[in-house]
């Protein structure tokens, strides 16, 4: 069992991946309205991959004897003026998180809580993976600017990615 505290950190955390699933699906869904499928599948799947992130939170919360508890998940916004703005804000959203996490880790050290730190650290080194990939493909959008032959050329590109642990990855 762990603080009150620290729970409540955790069950907060939980509901901030799941408003990162959300977000990720509201965008899936702009790069389908500007027929841009292969963004959109790498939406689809970032959103698969947070449902992941909040679920691992959900069951380790249940394993410590901890108390789930949902709350209200925030509308994320819907509409972007291009891919560029689309991955600007996923980078700043990714840094975001990236702090939520760094948070919870000082959380779990005041409270020294060695089962929450040694659990956090997988999710330390996953938001440096996520800021690696999201900043990548901003720079090369930033890169091709206003060519749109670039633009389908990366939108076929971001249609190749799968689900984590795939064969395919």
């Amino acid at each position: 069992m762990f603080t009150e505290k620290m729970q409540a950190a955790l069950n907060g955390q939980m509901n901030a991946e799941l408003y990162s699933s959300y977000l990720y699906l509201s965008m899936n869904a702009y790069f389908k309205s500007v027929n841009l499928d292969g963004f959109a599948n790498w939406m689809h799947y970032q959103a698969q991959e947070e449902l992941e992130h909040a679920m691992k939170f959900y069951d380790f919360v249940c394993q410590r004897g901890g108390r789930v508890q949902l709350a209200q998940i925030e509308a994320p916004p819907s509409e972007w003026n291009s891919p560029l703005a689309v991955f600007e804000d996923t980078l700043a959203h990714e840094q975001k998180v990236t702090g939520l996490i760094n948070d919870l880790v000082e959380i779990a050290n005041e409270e020294r809580d060695h089962a929450s730190q040694i659990f956090l650290q997988w999710f330390v080194s996953e938001q440096v993976e996520e800021e690696d990939s999201v900043g990548g493909v901003l720079e090369q959008l930033k890169l091709m600017g206003e060519a749109k032959g670039g633009l389908f050329m990366m939108d076929r590109e971001m249609a190749k990615r799968r689900p984590s642990g795939s064969a395919d990855e």
